[in-house]
């Protein structure tokens, strides 16, 4: 599997797409008793307010300004200008995330093409990702190269809603099946997140923010190089008290609403020590403890449906990642070796009541792997690699465990300045299922005269069984199935990318499409005598298919804007029925202006539209739910070149929606604080 913490020194290369300086400015507009037509109407004035006056500069079709072109690792496992690549791929940068003000994963995930992000309640809460309309389970999550999934999950996915963003350095939201290269889990796309690096002098950050929702974070950070050795340790707090979740008409007579409070610390290192110019050896590592207080459902009689608790339940996790890495290079460059070691370590607490006995789960990862990457010959890299697994599991008390070896090579070519391919296989052999063989190809080329880009990719993905769905029971009505085989898919997409005005402009839009087969489903009946008793069977089939497609401007130097918009349809091949919690139209506009050098603002528009879903507790298991539409401002100013004031207004209008139906999410809020450095 290809490894970011290797690469990370990509990072001194990119700038992105947005001016690199972050300032701010602050609009406070409490317009939230408008009618919802009226708030669209007023949504699109900010819009209008920052391109004022601009549309001359962009008629005269001034040159662009210096911007480097944009490198991605996720799609090949190496350092690759993204108009070199086919794959669809997304990059968010720290500068990005810090002009946005984002705290935590979800929230800057909550734009990105092709994704539905679903988080059940505030900050911490569970957060599910529908990639190109596939299962929450089908992306497989990277973190400095360490696959982060619980083993101790019933789906053994990742809950994103731990993971804050102060050490963040870029991430990579690669779209389409990646099994290819990246193994089990890659059925809708891989989310790649690469921390901070240290480079140059020692330098000393610090964050302090409060706001609404009793929000007070902290963060603090020293990072720096010196001769052979570089290091970055960064510490974060995030801390909220009261975020309403629970809608007043599902409450019975009496009760009171008790909002989410979420408490939060994240510590990070990453250490790189150059032994001599051929060899490496990088370290990174990373924990976190978070503690969730949300409010549960209890069943009353006499109808016994699900009605929010009175009493709060509470989640505590604690998350341990670590690699370690060595890095040969010889044969004057030609050939790298990456020999790695990961472990991660998930611990899963969960009180129903403050009084009831805590269920535990816990779930480890021990990992081995050697990458190698070879010049063949100009214009042609082979990777090539290997790895080793072991997973276990401790839940509902039962102990499993379960191993996977796997093999891939990968051939990234150059066949001309306009021509570019790459194409992988792999194959995997696991303990429990037997064996997996997967692939992708990805062709792209770049027209003479027009310079239009034409790109497509076909490739295969696979899930395998989770420890949970083999081994876990649900006695008396439900038992595990040993004898799952993984869920498989294969896909495809095709699309194309416009430069227009020397690069001012830039239009594409991609199709892509999805067969998803060997689903698994409870549905399987075991025995009905004396009651019913079921189990998981591979039974399931699935289409999903739509249309990216993206604007980028950038009318004058200081000032950018870029639009998205997906179309997703994603079908139960069996019943013809819509999936759950995937929405048909989602679009998103965003732009930063930078109108004097301390100072820059920013807004975002994102509308998702109409959804089925289940209520809150599913006693009615389909239901059409409304779409929303949200506006964010962010704004920075800064004072000198140690501090900068910010601040940010999130859901201007205090839109009051339910995602997913029966959790609110939050209305009308404001923050504001101070970043410092040495």
């Amino acid at each position: 599997m290809p490894n970011p913490l290797s690469v990370t020194v990509v990072k001194d290369f990119v700038r992105g797409d947005v001016p690199h300086a972050a300032a701010e400015v602050l609009i406070v507009m409490s317009f939230h008793h408008l009618p919802k037509a009226r708030r669209l109407l007023l949504s699109a004035s900010c819009f209008a307010l920052l391109t004022a006056g601009v549309s001359p500069v962009f008629a005269q079709q001034p040159e662009p300004s210096n911007v480097l072109p944009t490198i991605v690792v996720s799609p090949t496992g190496l350092p690759t200008p993204q108009d070199q690549v086919a794959s669809s791929v997304t990059v968010i940068t720290a500068e990005e995330i810090e002009r946005d003000q984002r705290r935590t994963v979800p929230d800057v995930l909550a734009t990105v093409p092709g994704l539905n992000i679903v988080q059940a309640g505030g900050a911490g809460s569970q957060t599910s990702i529908f990639m190109r309309g596939t299962n929450s389970n089908h992306t497989k999550v990277l973190i400095d190269g360490i696959d982060v999934s619980d083993p101790s999950n019933p789906n053994r996915s990742f809950d994103l809603g731990q993971l804050l963003t102060t050490d963040i350095e870029r991430i990579e939201v690669l779209r389409g099946p990646q099994s290819g290269l990246y193994g089990a889990d890659a059925i809708g796309g891989v989310i790649s997140i690469t921390t901070k690096r240290g480079k140059g002098p020692a330098k000393v950050t610090g964050l302090l923010e409060g706001g609404s929702f009793g929000t007070f974070n902290q963060a603090a950070g020293l990072s720096g190089s010196q001769s052979n050795f570089d290091y970055a340790f960064n510490v974060s707090h995030f801390r909220s008290t009261n975020i309403p979740v629970t809608p007043p008409n599902l409450l019975p007579p009496g009760r009171r609403a008790i909002g989410d409070a979420y408490d939060n610390v994240t510590a990070s290192t990453k250490l790189g020590l150059d032994i001599s110019d051929s060899f490496r050896l990088n370290y990174v590592g990373r924990y976190t403890e978070g503690e969730l207080r949300y409010t549960g459902d209890e069943f009353l009689p006499p109808t016994y449906a699900g009605v929010p608790s009175g009493v709060q339940s509470s989640r505590h996790v604690k998350q341990f990642f670590t690699r370690g890495e060595a890095v040969w290079t010889g044969f004057d460059g030609r050939f790298t070796n990456y020999f790695g070691v990961n472990y991660t370590d998930h611990w899963n607490e969960n009180k129903l009541t403050p009084t009831s006995i805590p269920t535990v789960d816990t779930g480890t990862r021990t990992k081995v792997d050697w990458r190698g990457v070879a010049l063949l010959m100009p214009g042609q890299t082979l990777v090539t690699g290997a790895e080793h697994e072991i997973e276990t599991m401790h839940a509902s008390a039962v102990k499993a465990d379960n191993s996977n070896t796997g093999v891939y090579a990968q051939l990234q070519s150059q066949f001309s300045e306009r021509f570019f391919v790459v194409s992988n296989v792999r194959h995997d052999i696991n303990e429990r299922f037997g064996d997996a063989t997967t692939f992708r190809v990805a062709p792209a080329v770049i027209l003479p005269v027009t310079e239009t880009k034409l790109k497509a990719s076909y490739g295969s993905g696979f899930k395998a069984p989770t420890l949970n769905q083999l081994f876990v029971d649900f006695l008396p009505t439900f038992v595990a199935n040993p004898n799952l085989r993984p869920e498989k898919s294969l896909g495809y997409d095709v699309g194309f990318e416009q430069p227009v005005f020397n690069n001012r402009l830039r239009l594409g839009a991609t199709y892509f499409h999805n067969d998803i087969t060997d689903l698994i489903s409870g549905t399987g009946i075991v025995t009905t005598v004396p009651y019913v008793v079921r189990t998981n069977v591979n039974v399931g089939k699935a289409e999903t298919s739509g249309v990216e497609a993206f604007v980028t401007i950038r009318p004058a130097d200081r000032l950018w804007l870029r639009a998205d918009y997906t179309y997703t349809k994603a079908i139960d091949a069996m019943t013809d029925l819509e999936l759950l919690r995937r929405p048909r139209h989602k679009a998103s506009v965003t732009a930063s202006w930078n109108p004097i050098d301390p100072l820059t603002v920013s807004a975002t528009v994102l509308h998702v539209g109409s959804w089925i879903d289940g209520n809150r507790d599913f006693s009615i298991p389909r239901l059409t739910a409304p779409g929303f539409t949200i506006v964010n401002l962010a704004g920075d100013y800064r004072l000198n070149e140690y501090a900068k004031v910010f601040a940010r207004i999130d859901n201007l209008f205090d839109e009051r929606y339910e995602d997913p139906t029966g959790f609110l999410r939050p209305g009308f809020a404001v923050y504001g604080g101070v970043r410092l450095t040495n």
